[in-house]
């Protein structure tokens, strides 16, 4: 690794930094009072070509990696977008940009790579079952083949922008587990378009990050051309997996992200509030919590570049994209705690913000693969006897 910043890298940062700075808390604080998507961000982010970054140079994306776009998420993150800096553009710029990129045939490359670099086509992915949960191997959505059509019956829960999305990629059975060898066989990928008869979209009350819609998702005899599979049927599982390590990249990327925009809110705060004739700040029992909790967010940003470094060289990274959201997520938790803590009650006003980057960070204890799962990943690796 070339800790030297590059010509690149230097104009992702600023050209980030620029993007926050015009949508930074507020614009989000209201988004969220309002529940509205933020279509201006949106096309923001299409416009310093960032929905393009992981997209070939020839279907008119940039031609980088998780590195540049890791990089260009934190950014967002911490100066001022909060979780929308990685949520904006994880889902289809990250996850369905890799799956079509590595595994799409020549005409589905061409059909949706360049609306995905211009930002005119978004992607919801649908993974997440009620009865499935983190295990995606009991996934009981069928897709089953009828001439040249499949039909797919089943239902998904917690798929982000599937109320405005224009296609989804779906994980689904194309042989019952019960029928195959192994439980990663079986398993195929489809792009489906979200206008296709026979699917229900239902948003589901959550707790934050209401500028976008997470909901259920229920299909009901959808017809999808043959032309629409993803990869190769019944082997969809490893190109699943492509796009799940950019994911995890992308939340230990807002893990470090929204823990320095808390921190750095309240150190500035610190430095402001005066109590007992002196700045809170100068008092260890404020500063020190925030610094050790900014400490070990720097060390796991450093994880998180190790791992997008070996993602975008082909190389095995799971155990490293494991170890770097675990960390990152629990580092950048304590530093929103503990930034809402140097707030004194003002950090309970949503004025402040932080009372909304605290719902927001502790989502990523939950997706995109639990901490309990990440530990049991890297326990195994480790060398300790599976534990599921």
């Amino acid at each position: 690794m070339n800790f030297e910043p590059s010509q690149e890298r230097a104009l992702i940062r600023s050209t980030a930094e620029e993007v926050a700075a015009e949508y930074g808390p507020e614009h989000w604080r209201e988004k969220e009072r309002k529940g509205e998507f933020s279509e201006a961000f949106w096309d923001e982010l299409a416009e310093a070509g960032f929905h393009g970054l992981l997209i070939p140079e020839e279907y008119g994306g940039a031609g980088m990696g998780m590195q540049e776009m890791g990089l260009a998420m934190e950014t967002l993150c911490a100066e001022g977008c909060g979780m929308a800096g990685t949520w904006y553009l994880v889902l289809t710029a990250g996850m369905a940009a890799v799956g079509i990129r590595e595994h799409g045939t020549e005409e589905q490359k061409e059909t949706y790579l360049p609306d995905i670099a211009d930002g005119k086509r978004n992607f919801s992915i649908g993974i997440t079952e009620p009865d499935a949960g983190t295990n995606t191997l009991n996934a009981a959505t069928r897709a089953e083949k009828d001439g040249d059509e499949y039909v797919i019956n089943g239902q998904k829960a917690w798929i982000t922008y599937s109320d405005r999305a224009d296609n989804m990629v779906l994980v689904t059975r194309t042989t019952p587990r019960e029928d195959v060898n192994r439980g990663t066989d079986g398993i195929s990928l489809f792009i489906i378009d979200m206008d296709s008869p026979g699917i229900d979209v239902s948003p589901i009350p959550k707790h934050g990050i209401n500028y976008s819609k997470s909901c259920e998702v229920f299909f009901e005899d959808v017809r999808v051309p043959k032309e629409n599979l993803l990869g190769t049927e019944d082997d969809g599982w490893w190109a699943l997996v492509d796009t799940l390590n950019p994911e995890r990249i992308g939340f230990a990327a807002a893990g470090t992200g929204i823990g320095k925009l808390a921190a750095n809110t309240a150190i500035q705060y610190a430095n402001d509030r005066e109590v007992f004739d002196a700045p809170i700040g100068s008092h260890q029992a404020v500063s020190f919590p925030i610094t050790k909790a900014y400490a070990r967010m720097e060390a796991a940003a450093l994880m998180r570049e190790k791992a997008a470094w070996l993602y975008d060289r082909g190389e095995e990274c799971g155990y490293e994209t494991n170890v770097a959201k675990a960390t990152a997520v629990e580092a950048g938790i304590e530093a929103v705690k503990q930034s809402m803590q140097a707030f004194g009650g003002w950090g309970y006003a949503e004025e402040y913000d932080v009372e909304r980057w605290w719902r927001e960070i502790n989502l990523t204890r939950l997706a995109p693969v639990s901490q309990q799962m990440a530990y049991n990943h890297i326990a195994q690796q480790l060398g300790f006897p599976k534990s599921y």
